[in-house]
């Protein structure tokens, strides 16, 4: 493990101590999700891919038959969150012909990353099963990271799947990983060095035949705009057709907004 020691890693990691009230963020999301469940009303909720709980994904339809996949995936460090806070996100795909599927998967500590990553997979797979078409996958924080690990030369998709993903959105995601090792949420994801290093995108190679976009907050903390440019540097070295984008006037908590606006560049990066 490179020499990481005399920065407060806690810190770099932390969004909310930096955000204008960032407190009221989760219940505005809860608010905007609920509101779109109760009104859209071509739906599939809680189907399952999986035995436990939380292994269940919601699939919303356009009026049309559908164009394509989308599937977006939660952040929260892998600690917190779920599929409920997110629906709403699914307007801008939704509104251009695309179906649009939102998994949970099961949390740390119960869970550890690598177990995260094969159960986005089976979402995936399941989410397949029922929609048509090119897949493109969208990924807020550590969403950011799991979908960026679909786009990874060993990510755990069948070779009939994974022809089918065209297109990754990593939405302020996490790819260099080593470091979280030395945060106190390491209490709880348990990340050994082999874990780290095997989980973080930017150190594998990246499958062919991807379009990946590192989407970022301009205003986001350090740590993640370096993990963006990490990742865009990396898997071009390796030919990879990836490009970087950095939002002005966002941060790590509104970036995710433009998922919702079907005209906005977020979208369309999304959707192609």
């Amino acid at each position: 493990m490179p020499d990481l020691s005399g920065i407060d890693w806690d810190d770099a990691f932390a969004n909310g101590p930096y955000i204008a009230n960032a407190m009221g963020y989760p219940d505005l999301w809860t608010d905007l999700a609920q509101n779109f469940r109760n009104t859209h009303p071509r739906k599939e909720l809680d189907c399952a891919y999986g035995t436990h709980p939380r292994e269940v994904f919601d699939l919303f339809w356009p009026d049309e038959e559908a164009r394509g996949l989308v599937v977006f995936v939660h952040g929260g460090y892998w600690l917190k969150f779920d599929k409920s806070f997110w629906s709403h996100l699914a307007k801008g795909p939704l509104a251009h012909g695309w179906a649009v599927a939102l998994p949970s998967y099961v949390l740390a500590p119960e869970a550890r990353l690598p177990d995260m990553t094969w159960q986005v997979a089976a979402a995936l797979a399941a989410a397949a099963e029922k929609v048509r078409g090119p897949i493109h996958l969208a990924g807020h924080s550590a969403g950011g990271h799991l979908v960026s690990r679909m786009a990874c030369a060993n990510a755990p998709l069948a070779a009939d799947l994974r022809v089918r993903v065209k297109r990754v959105v990593s939405i302020s995601g996490l790819h260099h990983l080593e470091p979280l090792q030395l945060t106190k949420m390491n209490d709880d994801l348990r990340l050994d060095l082999q874990q780290a290093v095997e989980e973080s995108a930017a150190l594998q190679d990246p499958a062919g035949g991807i379009d990946t976009v590192c989407w970022v907050g301009a205003q986001e903390r350090p740590e993640f705009l370096r993990q963006t440019r990490l990742l865009e540097e990396c898997w071009k070295r390796k030919g990879a057709h990836v490009r970087a984008v950095y939002e002005e006037d966002r941060h790590h908590f509104n970036v995710i907004d433009g998922l919702a606006d079907p005209g906005s560049a977020l979208t369309n990066a999304l959707i192609g």
